[in-house]
């Protein structure tokens, strides 16, 4: 029987389960957004590590503005890297897939907390 994502957490004690439910609720919302695009086909495709921690820093932004690197600190998130972790710890558990050319690097180096979630945040004003 198939892990729950608090048991996933908990066994391996890195991550908040909040963490782990967020990177999988995230992947979703980077696919759709992704699949919403102008130039996207109408076939599924393969995300790689880069954009699906883009994908991952947006989400966080909408929900939690400039309290997302304070959010995701609180359960041990502190670089794309800790996304990456997340999902190969949520591949080994069946939850996700990957393709023989995705690594755990590919997370590496994307972006700086700070930049994104700090520094370089903007609000919106409609």
């Amino acid at each position: 029987m198939k892990k729950t994502i608090e048991e996933i957490a908990q066994d391996d004690g890195r991550y908040d389960g909040r963490a782990l439910k967020f990177v999988f609720e995230g992947l979703a919302s980077t696919v759709e957004k992704i699949r919403q695009q102008p130039e996207a086909e109408d076939m599924p495709r393969h995300i790689s590590g880069q954009e699906l921690a883009w994908g991952l820093a947006e989400v966080a932004q909408k929900r939690w503005g400039r309290l997302a690197a304070m959010v995701l600190s609180s359960w041990n998130v502190n670089t794309p890297r800790d996304f990456g972790e997340i999902v190969y710890l949520m591949i080994d558990h069946g939850w996700m897939t990957s393709q023989e050319t995705d690594t755990i690097e590919d997370f590496d180096g994307v972006f700086d907390f700070t930049e994104v979630f700090e520094k370089k945040y903007t609000i919106e004003i409609r």
